[in-house]
């Protein structure tokens, strides 16, 4: 066994120096040598050149001088890289209404520029890009990580996710048209089982044999995980965007994508909340300082056309101040007078965020969840047990967690985790106990096309013993993975 955990972190880590002595080799070249190399835009040359150009020269330092893209927002708070992000959150939008496309072109979307498909792409704003992300964990624990997500599987390489997405971004820095987008994002992996929407392809999750493992379902699985259209309407208000389809719940710091989170693990809050929702939701900005939402959808994690699924309100608010040094962002994530039914349960959630400088800033969130009349939660049950009542009742859970994120460089951040979760009667995690969890990670950006984020964890369960599915009250766990971008 020790055999194996040298060799799955040895595999991992060899990408970074070999990623490394990449990007150096393309710097080191003099201007001379740089001019014979084919160039990813130079469409005499073969789609696979035309690739391997295009990963070359997103290897190369970016352009300090270039010219900025206009904007109708305020000024970007973050930087980005080494963030995930340049923009405080707000959720089903590709970015907050009055900021331009910044997407990155990548590797793909480059190579294919020189033919008809191509072509046809950059006419009408159409984007292909994607990425692959392997990990490797070492654990404490020997059956299971749960609930650290969504390294489940613990001492051992693992194929996280490969993800490829096609969209089109609304411009909603212009105010004198109506446009419109569309995402369609497909994700295969192991991390489907923390994605996977009940009646979308959830066969494969809910009614699948054990896979031997610590989860149900097939070992590794394929989720469309996005596909939704939006509309932006300029004139209502300062800018309207209505989206339709499955998107992201809005609220959180996290995200089930790669790229878009400070760290490679989920928080226990994170694990277990909503990940996606399927209906109509409206996003408008009343100042640059201001934006509303309201939806409604079919419950979360339900598709409108299965059983399970229940009308849901949401209403989230953003404030961001004058400065630009803090961020508000409430939301009622989801509302009905519903009974407890797949994962239909009530969610009040805030986030805060407040930047220190250019460099270093902070992002909060705490939220209430709970369901009502979940069978086996009444009263009357054996004690110690979870969901051993005859009856139904009421249970759910309370989080905080708080990230501080340190620029050190333009290619490398540092984050560190705390958080604390009271998994109340043990309807959320499987045990009824009060957690705490210590993370802290770096993000190192190789190239625009390759990030190394290597990470440790310790966490406790303070009333039973909540790890290794059951058998010890803490665990820890070093893990690293890499996100190859194409």
């Amino acid at each position: 066994m020790q055999v194996k955990k040298i060799i799955a972190f040895s595999v991992l880590l060899a990408l970074a120096p070999a990623g490394q002595a990449m990007a150096a080799s393309a710097t080191a070249a003099d201007s001379a040598t740089a001019s014979t190399q084919p160039a990813s835009s130079d469409c005499s040359n073969g789609f696979g050149t035309r690739l391997a150009a295009a990963y070359r020269e997103d290897a190369q330092p970016a352009d300090p001088n270039a010219t900025p893209t206009p904007r109708r927002a305020m000024d970007a708070p973050l930087d980005s890289p080494p963030f995930p992000s340049s923009e405080w959150q707000i959720g089903a939008l590709p970015a907050p209404i009055g900021v331009p496309d910044t997407n990155a072109q990548y590797p793909l979307e480059k190579a294919l520029a020189c033919n008809a498909l191509g072509h046809w792409m950059q006419r009408n704003r159409i984007e292909v890009f994607g990425w692959i992300t392997p990990s490797a964990n070492l654990s404490s624990s020997g059956f299971t990580n749960y609930p650290l997500s969504y390294n489940t599987r613990p001492n051992r390489l693992e194929f996280d996710q490969a993800v490829i997405n096609i969209q089109r971004v609304e411009d909603t820095v212009q105010t004198d048209h109506i446009d419109w987008g569309f995402n369609i994002s497909n994700l295969y992996g192991y991390d489907y089982h923390y994605t996977v929407m009940k009646g979308v392809f959830s066969n494969q999750l809910l009614n699948h044999p054990n896979s031997n493992g610590p989860q149900a379902g097939k070992v590794y699985g394929d989720d469309p995980m996005l596909f939704y259209g939006d509309l932006y309407i300029p004139w209502v208000a300062e800018g309207m965007v209505v989206r339709v389809g499955r998107y992201l719940s809005p609220p959180d710091i996290e995200a089930q994508f790669s790229p878009q989170n400070y760290l490679m693990t989920h928080s226990i809050l994170y694990t277990t909340d909503p990940y996606t929702q399927m209906g109509i939701m409206t996003s408008t900005r009343l100042s640059p300082q201001w934006t509303v939402q309201l939806g409604i959808n079919a419950s979360n994690d339900t598709a409108p056309w299965n059983h399970s699924a229940r009308p849901t309100l949401q209403a989230c608010a953003r404030w961001v101040s004058a400065s630009n040094n803090d961020m508000l962002y409430p939301c009622v994530n989801s509302l009905n007078g519903s009974d407890y039914n797949y994962n239909n349960v009530q969610m009040y959630v805030m986030t805060w965020g407040h930047r220190f400088s250019e460099k270093v800033h902070i992002l909060t969130e705490a939220y209430r969840i709970f369901g009502r009349n979940i069978p086996g939660f009444g009263p009357g049950g054996t004690p110690g047990v979870v969901a051993s009542s005859p009856l139904p009742g009421e249970a759910g859970a309370f989080g905080a967690v708080n990230y501080l994120n340190i620029e050190l460089s333009p290619r490398n951040m540092l984050s560190i985790r705390n958080e604390f979760y009271n998994d109340e009667r043990g309807q959320r995690t499987g045990f009824a106990t009060r957690y705490s969890s210590h993370t802290v990670g770096i993000t190192h950006w190789v190239s625009q096309d390759l990030e190394i984020q290597p990470e440790l964890r310790y966490e406790h369960s303070y009333d039973v013993d909540a790890y290794n599915g059951g058998k010890k009250n803490d665990q820890a766990v070093a893990l690293i993975d890499a996100i190859i971008h194409f």
